[in-house]
């Protein structure tokens, strides 16, 4: 307990010494407040403080204002109060950088004391102390890590950490991955076929995980690279069949870019103009982008089909090119609405697709935990 607040005397102690130079009995106090005079005995000795009724009754009698009665109350109640349990100091500083109650819920963390939480948080990131955990210290050492929050940041070293238990059978091909893009692309016209995407990444030597994110992460997918074996890794955010088929070619291309390879790329809120190929994004984006707005429709039958048909657009030209094209017409209708940049136009044709896209993938949320070791 701090030293200096024990060394606070009661409310009472100041009253006495007024009472004394006023030359005034607790009686006379009493009369002069129009209470009992066995009231102005507990407040005087301590055993019951001064309440806001009290501290205005003094106030009138000794003529200062009730904010001193109330003060020297509020600064003694502090001094006899316990110290702050410094667990909960330590737990605070977590809280405050990471989603950690979001964490434990998700199984990434098991509920413990602090000590054992921190420690936690040590093996999750990997890394030799808690001093070094990103985002934790008040200066970061790294400045690569101002570009992605706690959130996003936990949410990626859990697709890693998930990465680095799945087995590989199959090395890297970048020629190889390029070929499997028509096979990806025979699966496109029907939302069951999601399901083969994990094996054939696999025979490909691209570990692929699904993660769900967490909230206010906004993520939508991620590249990264294990030495070097590439990592795609995907929220499902957007449980719809463009977005879908939007975000793993990107992150693919990211992939046959080489992209990712010194620091994870995180790439959240995947739509509007961070969608775009124009000149406001990075580089490495705009590349993404360009690459899975081509795959999803190819952008010479985007532009014919809004040149004949635009300003009016009808469900059966969407499936009229959605056939010819053989996706599904929500493809076409997502990579519309991105084009225009109208967002509520064709909605009914944006299939779900996760119960599909999970099967037979790693998967971690949406109550499934990802079993790995911390």
């Amino acid at each position: 307990m701090n030293d200096k607040l024990t060394d606070v005397p009661p409310p009472g102690y100041f009253i006495r010494e007024e009472l004394e130079a006023r030359e005034w009995s607790q009686r006379d106090l009493a009369y002069v407040l129009g209470v009992p005079e066995q009231a102005v005995n507990m407040i005087i000795s301590g055993k019951r403080g001064i309440t806001a009724d009290m501290a205005k009754a003094f106030a009138g009698a000794f003529d200062v204002p009730p904010e001193f009665f109330t003060n020297l109350q509020k600064a003694y109640e502090l001094s006899q109060a316990r110290d702050a349990d410094p667990n909960v100091v330590r737990k605070a500083r977590l809280q405050s950088r990471y989603p950690i109650r979001e964490m434990i819920k998700r199984g990434w963390l098991t509920d413990a004391n602090v000590a054992l939480l921190e420690a936690q948080m040590v093996q999750f990131f990997g890394v030799p102390s808690l001093d070094d955990v990103p985002h934790l210290a008040h200066a970061a050492k790294k400045a690569t890590y101002d570009k992605v929050t706690p959130s996003q940041l936990a949410w990626l070293h859990r697709a890693r950490q998930i990465a680095r238990e799945m087995p590989l059978k199959h090395h890297y091909s970048e020629k190889a991955l390029r070929e499997a893009l028509n096979k990806l692309r025979l699966l496109m016209f029907d939302p069951e076929e999601a399901r083969h995407v994990p094996r054939i990444l696999a025979e490909v030597g691209v570990r692929y995980v699904i993660v769900e994110t967490l909230p206010t992460a906004k993520i939508d997918g991620a590249c990264f690279w294990l030495g070097k074996a590439p990592v795609i890794g995907m929220s499902l955010r957007y449980d719809r069949i463009d977005n879908y088929w939007f975000v793993l070619r990107h992150e693919i291309e990211h992939v046959l870019q080489s992209h990712g390879q010194a620091e994870g790329i995180i790439d959240a809120e995947l739509e509007g103009e961070k969608a775009s190929s124009d000149g406001n994004i990075p580089l490495e984006e705009r590349i993404a982008n360009a690459a899975a707005s081509d795959f999803c429709v190819p952008v010479p039958e985007m532009d014919s089909f809004i040149k004949r048909k635009s300003p009016f657009f009808s469900d059966r030209d969407v499936l009229g090119l959605a056939k010819r094209l053989q996706v599904h017409p929500g493809i076409v209708a997502g990579q519309l609405r991105r084009r225009l940049d109208k967002w509520t136009i064709f909605s009914k044709m944006l299939v779900k697709v996760r119960g599909y896209a999970i099967s037979g993938a790693a998967v971690d949320g949406w109550g499934q935990i990802a079993p790995v070791t911390l």
